[in-house]
């Protein structure tokens, strides 16, 4: 029993760990969570699949063992005990007992006394016999509550029963076809219905816990079990086809409703059933649960332009991408490496809280530290409140892709397709981060008057142009210094030209020739205020060169328009603000980290949902042990076992002599209450048939 216990709390705790530590994530999680050493310790003995490790399987089968042997061992004895009356008690053995009373019954006979007594007892629940000891004496046993005995029966045969039911829904059964079959996991690199027999499960494997993910229209007869070295394919008894994917949101963006209409094959008769499985409405089929876990997309297709975020040029080239595929991109000019694209998500709807979207993470910025003060107030009062008010707002279809270079360096991408109003100034968004568990940083790129990021881009293309450039600032210095001489004209022109190729990114040298700068925009032009200003002048100077960079960078623009066909364009305030948010963007775009820019200008959605199907044979075990431990525990604690005896002996004066004795395994307050409530019942029946006899 010792052992029993301490296995039992081996469990407890193991179960502690499996609830609290998220399980069979991917490693990587862990990873980042804890650090490479004891991610690699807690791998080791098995925290990340608590409930299918060999050591939590051991302890479930020493206890089956352990408990069992118990209960074979002590549930004969418990049963004798419960239907044992223990009437061959001698009367000194109840002179022993610690609750005892004696009672005189004066012309009374023992035989009449006897009757009186197995009237009250059956009267205060007791069952009764009598056994006539001999010279004139009656013993009278009586028992209460001996279902006490069975209560612990119960209790440990519950014990059992649970755990052999996890042990049967659990990966033990998997193990032991895998050692005997040959069975081994695998990386699911290619198509489910190629893998091959050795790492596949029949249909009639008594057990499992699979995950399938079918996309709308499309449908599948097998499942996926993740193995801590690979998965093993479940082949079903019948094929899921999807026909719809039903989806619901609350106003905050959250999922309200997500169900599949499913259609059920079965492969051995043809017999199809159609139903609808939704959260906490399983559809069981053939002893096979289908769940609804969660749901994704299932290969949307993508139609997208490609634009170039280097070089001089801005042609675009149409791409095609379906979620959850690669395309290749070739070289857009001489020199640069070929990148791919690799398509991970898209979402329809994105419902975010725009309140504080003018201090958006920018792709140089990073997040916001909040005092503690902040922390504290924001866990206090009411769950359901919010410190401060939210401004939720449906941002439209978004895509999530990664870029990858021939080193393999990657960045994601979340790019928005619509653009978003901004104080007062549509923005397309498209946010990068180079790590999984960073946040998004966004590159906000102003909307033209077309309502797209073609006068942005042909800026960025005229910006990285040596000839644009020179243009704009000869523009530049015919409208700002038309009554100035040639000297002052010229030395202007060299300023301003030397500003605008380090926001640009480039440096002439003293042969002037052009070398290209890691990064240019404001960085760029800090460095050169650094180099040009004294510290005392920077602030002054700072503010002359932001309005000289606004200056010639409206000349860029205009002469961008005029190349593509557009008109000049006039000086009010929504031209002057989006020609200020550009330059922003630019000198963001040098922190972008990718070569191109994917515009999303169409989609055809396709969603898939992702069932969870289990096996689970035990789970009716486990349901019957449950029962069984109810019961248990209610007999144990609720049901007290009470033992009474009445030893009567006829006295020399006609009467009977009386003793009575009790007994209990639990010695509490409530049994000696009762005990005294006995003893004058007792004495009030005999007294009373004393009174009542001539």
């Amino acid at each position: 029993m010792r052992f029993a216990i301490a296995l039992l709390v081996i469990l407890a705790i193991a179960s502690i760990i499996g609830t609290v530590l998220t399980q069979e994530d991917p490693y990587a999680n862990y990873v980042n969570q804890f650090g490479p050493f004891w991610a690699d310790i807690f791998r080791s003995v098995g925290l990340y699949d608590v409930y299918s490790s060999w050591w939590f399987m051991l302890i479930l089968v020493f206890l089956v063992i352990s408990v069992s042997l118990c209960v074979i061992h002590n549930a004969p004895k418990m049963i004798m005990d419960a239907r044992s009356w223990k009437d061959r008690v001698r009367e000194g053995s109840l002179r022993a007992f610690r609750y005892k009373s004696e009672f005189h019954a004066a012309t009374i006979g023992g035989v009449k006394t006897a009757e009186i007594l197995m009237r009250l007892g059956r009267q205060l629940g007791y069952k009764l016999v009598t056994r006539d000891t001999g010279a004139g004496e009656i013993l009278i046993a009586g028992k209460r509550g001996a279902l006490t005995k069975l209560g612990y029966i119960s209790a440990h045969l519950a014990i059992v029963v649970i755990c052999v039911g996890g042990l049967l829904d659990s990966n033990l059964p998997i193990e032991l076809q895998m050692w005997t079959s040959g069975k081994t996991a695998t990386e699911l690199d290619s198509d489910v219905d190629a893998i091959s027999p050795d790492h596949r499960l029949s249909p009639s494997n008594p057990t499992f816990r699979a995950f399938a993910l079918v996309p709308e229209g499309q449908q599948t007869s097998s499942a996926v079990l993740s193995r801590p070295n690979g998965s093993l394919v479940q082949d079903l008894p019948f094929s899921i086809q999807l026909k719809r994917f039903v989806v619901d949101y609350y106003s905050t963006g959250m999922p309200k409703l997500f169900a599949s209409d499913i259609v059920v094959t079965d492969r051995k008769t043809g017999r199809r059933v159609q139903a609808r499985v939704q959260v906490n409405k399983p559809f069981t089929y053939d002893g096979i649960s289908i769940y609804q876990s969660s749901f994704q997309d299932g290969g949307s297709r993508l139609a997208m332009t490609v634009w170039p975020m280097a070089g001089r040029t801005e042609a675009t080239e149409p791409l095609q991408g379906v979620i959850g595929g690669i395309t290749h991109i070739g070289p857009q000019t001489a020199g640069e490496k070929a990148e791919t694209v690799e398509f991970t998500d898209f979402r329809s709807i994105n419902v975010e809280d725009t309140r504080n979207a003018d201090s958006a993470h920018g792709v140089r910025s990073v997040p916001k530290e909040h005092a503690l003060e902040d922390e504290v107030v924001a866990r206090l009062g009411s769950g359901a409140k919010r410190n401060q008010p939210t401004s939720l707002r449906n941002l439209g279809p978004s895509v999530q892709y990664k870029v990858r270079d021939v080193n393999g360096q990657a960045y994601e991408y979340r790019t928005f397709m619509l653009p978003v109003n901004i104080s007062g100034q549509q923005m397309f968004l498209t946010g990068v981060r180079l790590d999984l568990n960073d946040p998004f940083r966004f590159l906000r790129i102003p909307a033209d008057e077309h309502n797209s990021v073609r006068d942005w881009m042909n800026l960025r293309a005229a910006l990285q142009s040596p000839d644009m450039r020179n243009r704009a600032v000869a523009r530049f210095i015919r409208r700002s210094y038309l009554n100035a001489d040639t000297d002052t004209q010229r030395r202007a022109e060299s300023d301003v030209s030397r500003l605008l190729d380090e926001f640009a990114g480039v440096q002439r040298d003293n042969a002037a020739t052009t070398v290209m700068q890691s990064a240019g925009g404001f960085q760029a032009i800090a460095g050169l205020l650094d180099r040009s200003a004294p510290e005392v002048q920077q602030e002054k100077t700072a503010a002359a060169l932001l309005r000289t960079l606004n200056g010639v960078m409206w000349d860029l623009w205009q002469i961008s328009r005029i190349k593509h066909g557009e008109p000049e364009l006039k000086q009010t305030p929504s031209h002057i603000s989006f020609i200020r948010s550009s330059i922003d963007a630019l000198s963001d775009s040098f922190y972008y980290g990718a070569q191109i820019f994917l515009q999303l200008d169409s989609f055809t959605q396709v969603q898939a949902s992702a069932f969870q199907l289990t096996r689970a044979p035990g789970k009716t075990l486990v349901y019957v042990g449950s029962l069984f431990l109810v019961v248990g525990v209610f007999s144990m604690f609720y049901v007290r076992e009470r033992r009474l005896w009445f030893w009567i002996k006829s006295s020399d004066d006609g009467g009977a002599d009386v003793l009575m004795a009790m007994f209990t395994a639990r010695h509490t307050l409530d049994f000696e209450n009762e005990f005294a409530r006995t003893h004058d019942a007792v004495n009030a029946a005999l007294d009373a048939k004393r009174i009542q006899t001539p």
